[in-house]
Parts: C-alpha cells; sequence; structure tokens
C-alpha cells in the first residue's frame, strides 16, 4: 500500500448495501462515518475512549472536515481507512488526516482531514487541552 504517511492506524471496512445511493456507487456520507470510526478506534489504542473524555470533563469536537473523493466505490469492495494525527498543538487544536484505499488494487479513493477543537464538557466553550489529550494524542504520522 502507497500511504501517504508511514505507520497509519488502519480500519478495514466492507462495503454492505446500506452504504450504496440511488447511483449504484458509495454515498458520501458512509465516507465520513467511515473516518470518524476509524478516528475512534485509533483514540481507543492511543488511550482515550468516551468514557475517559467523561471522567476528564474535556472532548474532542470537529471544526471543521475536508472530504476528497477520488474514485468511486461499490458493494462489497474492500476498504482499508488509513487515519494519522499530524499535528497537536498543546493548547486547542488538533488535525487528523484521512486515506481510504481499495483493498484489491491499492488505488486510493478518498482523502479528508479533521480539525479539533478541545471543549469543556460542562460548558462546551473551547479549553485548552488536559494532559492527557497532549500525551495521547501526539503526531503519529512521522
Amino acid at each position: 500500500m502507497n500511504w501517504d504517511y508511514p505507520n497509519p492506524f488502519t480500519w478495514r471496512v466492507s462495503v454492505e448495501s446500506s452504504a450504496i445511493d440511488a447511483l449504484g456507487h458509495v454515498n458520501n456520507k458512509a465516507y465520513l462515518e467511515w473516518i470518524m470510526e476509524a478516528a475512534w478506534a485509533h483514540s481507543g489504542k492511543l488511550g482515550l475512549r468516551i468514557d475517559d473524555y467523561t471522567r476528564l470533563g474535556f472532548a474532542f469536537v470537529a471544526r471543521r472536515h475536508e472530504l476528497n473523493y477520488l474514485a468511486p466505490t461499490f458493494l462489497h469492495d474492500r476498504l482499508i481507512v488509513g487515519t494519522w494525527i499530524v499535528t497537536n498543538d498543546g493548547k486547542f487544536r488538533s488535525r487528523r488526516e484521512y486515506q481510504i484505499m481499495r483493498e484489491n488494487d491499492g488505488k486510493t479513493v478518498f482523502r479528508g482531514s479533521t480539525d479539533w477543537v478541545c471543549i469543556r464538557l460542562d460548558t462546551g466553550k473551547p479549553s485548552v487541552m488536559p494532559a492527557e489529550f497532549i500525551q495521547a494524542y501526539q503526531p503519529t504520522n512521522v
């Protein structure tokens, strides 16, 4: 596989009928669902799950998604979602990038990114991230 960065966290997807739209290919919203599933799985591997967010009283929320659809995918395609944390300012913001490849030919079918902002759960307002976030969410694209 020709990944954009070394050592991606990978998440495998098998395209099911529920992801197919009226045009016979994967609906755009499915890609967003898949990258969010991969991001949460990666976060868990790094040691932070949703219950940790609740316990700490902080969370990362999406500020902006960029979604670039490069080639269509279809029912029963097997896809690999690769993801990396590419920046963490140690204060408020972090950025994660994604690349989805079709398993059978290695073709990149999607690239995207999410800009995250740390908030306090009790106020919903931006906040400096806790030490646990700084430690867990160090860039992984090196």
